[in-house]
């Protein structure tokens, strides 16, 4: 299978983190691609009509895009413990866990878009104000309720979806400069030092700038 990465993306790390942990990564060509909202990569958008990564192209040449959709459909195809979990409880929070993260990387492209990319005199404050409350608010939601990992054993304790989703979206925070998370937060902070620690994260790092 082909999967169109790119190496400063939070959406297609997870991708790629998950198939590490699945122990699917060595099934994968990894091809890096560029992509922006302004400039146009011609082969992304031969497969997918969004012009975004990342996507995976299967050996029958079918398309998957999406990072959600390629997640589930790789946590189909290895015979460890699911990464998407089926019990109703575990896996809604699970998903909870993933959609916040998914948040905080949202709210952290919008904030780029006010302070650096986005030309200064188009820049808008309040919403770079209001995308920062979120990242803050999401930050403090975190250290209340916890994140269920082992942090005294990161390399062998089993993870999810929520938790790759979450670490591999801290770590392009703190990749891209954003407003810090570890600052009086301690249970969070500890959390995602252990997580980065990983194999599969280690083995993923982040890097590159985007042009637009």
């Amino acid at each position: 299978m082909k999967l169109f990465y790119q190496t400063h993306s939070p959406y297609a790390r997870k991708v790629l983190v998950l198939a590490h942990e699945a122990g699917l990564a060595d099934r994968l060509e990894v091809i890096h691609h560029e992509t922006s909202p302004t400039v146009r990569n011609e082969e992304v958008f031969r497969v997918n009509p969004l012009g975004k990564v990342p996507v995976l192209v299967l050996d029958d040449g079918a398309v998957l895009f999406d990072s959600n959709v390629i997640c589930e459909y790789l946590d189909g195809l290895h015979e460890g413990a699911r990464l998407i979990p089926s019990e109703s409880r575990a896996r809604f929070f699970s998903l909870r866990l993933q959609a916040l993260a998914q948040g905080l990387c949202e709210a952290g492209i919008v904030v780029r878009h006010e302070t650096d990319r986005r030309p200064e005199p188009y820049r808008y404050p309040a919403m770079r104000d209001g995308q920062i409350e979120k990242l803050v608010a999401s930050y403090d939601f975190l250290e209340r309720e916890g994140v269920d990992i082992n942090a005294e054993a990161p390399d062998t304790h089993h993870v999810d979806i929520g938790q790759i989703a979450l670490g591999t979206a801290l770590s392009w925070i703190e990749f891209r400069g954003l407003p810090d998370f570890m600052p009086g937060r301690p249970r969070l902070s500890a959390w995602y030092q252990a997580f980065i620690q990983r194999p599969s994260m280690l083995a993923t790092p982040l890097a590159g700038e985007t042009f637009d």
